[in-house]
């Protein structure tokens, strides 16, 4: 079965992700329509599809020659675009971060089980073939988590494919919440504590440049022990100092285990150790990314089983980030389960 699509924004990943994975699978997929703020933008994206250039997501949302919707770029409009999918029927793919309170998520978690429509969310870093490779070590020759390490730095003013709430640079918490969700996939339980801890730039109107947080997991084996995941993200560094914004970059993910330990940089680089000794894996030769997305989402389409547990996933995730802030205010280690309970 071929879906017929409907674009809302090309993002930052239009060109080395979405755009060669649909023509890789064009048999699954035809581009109808291309909403793009940029208008020049959408023009030449919908003449290389022969598609339609729409002006408006809603218009785009309503025809009835598109079956669901891509949303790639949230730009200025956010979250609206998954709420006039909802009330067309249409189904969604999320490929972007939003700025959403825990609230905000579950309010649209509610709106999508309403309309009954599939909705699968990127999750892209659970996707990546370094990603799914560490979590095959793990269950056959690294053994549990022990400790993680997930770092990641930002330009303080550079663009971006996601947008924050005041411009179009992702604030550090939609980042904070991909690192978390990563984490918790590849521990593959949730935590049950969170201590987080914020600095905000001497410039108030800049928000926070550098937030952290420790999570907490119970070995599933030894439930008096707690596998610990430090995760931060910094946006310190000008766009313009692009050489010290490259410096030394640490690994996207360092996970040390009971058996060994892992560093993985995405989509495809994983280097591991043992008892043996050192290991590296280049996974260049796996699916792409992007190809794997869509499918999954084509799966979640055409499949008689409805999908929406992604928003689920994300609602956590943001829970968990919301209540490192409320540590960092409170000066303490918050547990989930009274998190939960308020």
């Amino acid at each position: 079965m071929k879906i017929r699509l409907g674009l809302i924004g090309l993002g930052n990943c239009w060109e080395h992700r979405y755009r060669p994975a649909l023509r890789t699978l064009a048999d699954r997929f035809e581009v109808r329509a291309i909403c793009e703020s940029v208008s020049h933008r959408a023009q030449v994206a919908a003449a290389e599809f022969s598609a339609a250039a729409v002006d408006g997501f809603r218009a785009l949302s309503q025809r009835e020659d598109i079956d669901a919707i891509l949303l790639l770029s949230s730009q200025w409009y956010g979250h609206l675009p998954i709420l006039a999918a909802c009330e067309a029927g249409k189904a969604v793919y999320l490929g972007t971060g939003l700025d959403l309170t825990a609230e905000e998520a579950r309010h649209l978690q509610r709106r999508v089980e309403d309309a009954g429509i599939a909705f699968v969310a990127e999750f892209a870093r659970r996707h990546a073939p370094a990603t799914l490779r560490l979590k095959e070590l793990i269950a056959t020759r690294l053994g549990p988590p022990e400790l993680i390490f997930c770092h990641h730095r930002l330009p303080a003013d550079g663009p971006s494919n996601h947008a924050g709430r005041n411009g179009c640079c992702p604030s550090s918490t939609q980042e904070l919440v991909e690192l978390v969700d990563w984490c918790r996939y590849v521990v593959g339980s949730e935590p049950s504590w969170v201590s987080g801890i914020m600095h905000t730039a001497e410039n108030p109107t800049s928000g926070d440049d550098y937030q952290m947080m420790s999570l907490g997991f119970p070995e599933a084996d030894r439930p008096d022990r707690f596998a610990v995941a430090q995760i931060s993200c910094g946006r310190y560094i000008p766009g313009r100092w692009r050489e010290a914004l490259t410096y030394r970059p640490l690994a996207s993910l360092q996970v040390s285990c009971r058996h060994g330990i892992a560093f993985v940089d995405l989509p495809a680089t994983l280097i591991w150790f043992d008892e043996a000794g050192r290991h590296q894996e280049s996974l260049e030769s796996e699916r792409p990314v992007g190809e794997r997305l869509l499918t999954q989402f084509h799966r979640a389409v055409t499949s008689l089983v409805r999908k929406t547990s992604d928003l689920d996933e994300t609602c956590r995730a943001i829970r968990v980030v919301e209540q490192a802030h409320r540590s960092d205010s409170e000066g303490r280690r918050i547990s989930c389960q009274e998190a939960d309970e308020d």
